[in-house]
C-alpha cells in the first residue's frame, strides 16, 4: 500500500512560506522543522513571493502583521463557505433527484 498524501491548508502553507521569508531562513531548516518536503516548501515560497510582488504593485506599504493575520482568517472563512455551498448544492441536487411520495406529504 502507498503512503497517504498529506493536506495542508492555505494557513499553513502561508504561514510556512511567511517562515522562510519573513525571518530569512532556508527552506530547507523549515521544511525539516515542520516535517514538509523541501519542494513543497519552496513552491509555497514562490507562490507567495509572487503574491506578494502582485499586492505591491498594487499598494505602496506591504501588510502589516494585524492585516496578514486577518487575510489569513478571511481565506479560511471563504474556505469553509465554499464547503458549505459545495455540501448544500449537493443536497439540493439529491433531493431535487428523488422527489416525496404521496403517502411521506401526510
Amino acid at each position: 500500500m502507498g503512503a497517504t498524501r498529506r493536506k495542508f491548508t492555505l494557513e499553513f502553507r502561508t504561514e510556512a512560506a511567511h517562515r522562510v521569508i519573513d525571518t530569512g531562513r532556508t527552506v530547507r531548516d523549515v521544511a525539516r522543522e515542520l516535517s514538509v518536503l523541501e519542494n513543497s516548501l519552496s513552491k509555497w515560497v514562490r507562490d507567495e513571493r509572487r503574491r506578494m510582488e502582485t499586492i505591491e504593485g498594487t499598494s505602496d506599504e506591504p501588510l502589516s502583521p494585524a492585516e496578514r493575520s486577518e487575510l489569513v482568517r478571511l481565506r479560511r472563512q471563504v474556505a469553509e463557505q465554499e464547503k458549505d455551498l459545495a455540501f448544500l448544492g449537493k443536497a439540493a441536487a439529491y433531493f431535487a433527484s428523488k422527489p416525496p411520495k404521496q403517502s411521506d406529504l401526510r
